[in-house]
């Protein structure tokens, strides 16, 4: 459930699968405004001021000649805001598909590759096709592989096993940053 609420956006967080306490995070934007449109603002009489400042939070408007403007009336319907889930240690599970639903980012480790499902699943690890079988199920925009075992020199090994499954998956470099574009 939400476990911080503040200026814009929200974290929510479930119990993750792994062999001990374990929790996976959802960051989530509230939505934004929709794009105010002046012109339509001045074609229904609404001189500019205040009154459009108004509008611009929300808050309908009452005009000197009685007619009330709506926001919608002057704006755009709201913009989504950006929903990145990081699993943290885990196994496949239903709560983080669940968690992960529409997701613009889901970050899923991948601890051991598919041939190691056995060893993944005793030590409360994933593969790459369970992270991308997740990340299928939630509808996710972009998943990106982490956690990667160091027993693999070269790991794209791992990205193209989860790729069969879930074609826009990313494997990062350590500390590299991904830019998680607005949604329009």
């Amino acid at each position: 459930g939400t476990i911080y609420e503040g200026r814009g956006y929200e974290v929510q967080a479930v119990w993750a699968k792994h062999s001990i306490q374990s929790l996976a995070y959802a960051f989530i934007e509230k939505p934004r405004p929709g794009r105010f449109h002046p012109e339509k603002a001045l074609a229904l009489g609404v001189p500019k001021g205040p009154l459009w400042s108004t509008l611009q939070r929300g808050i309908e408007v009452t005009l000197p000649d009685g007619r009330t403007i709506k926001p919608l009336d002057v704006m755009e319907p709201p913009r989504p805001g950006r929903k990145i889930v990081y699993s943290g240690d885990t196994r496949p599970s239903e709560k983080i598909a669940n968690l992960a639903k529409n997701a613009d980012v889901l970050i899923h480790e991948a601890t051991l590759s598919d041939e190691l499902a056995e060893k993944a699943e005793e030590e409360g690890h994933s593969t790459p096709s369970e992270a991308a079988q997740v990340a299928l199920k939630a509808n996710v925009k972009l998943l990106v592989l982490t956690h990667i075992s160091a027993r693999y020199a070269d790991p794209r090994v791992l990205l193209e096993q989860a790729k069969k499954i879930f074609p826009n998956t990313y494997l990062p470099n350590d500390l590299e940053t991904i830019e998680v574009p607005l949604p329009k």
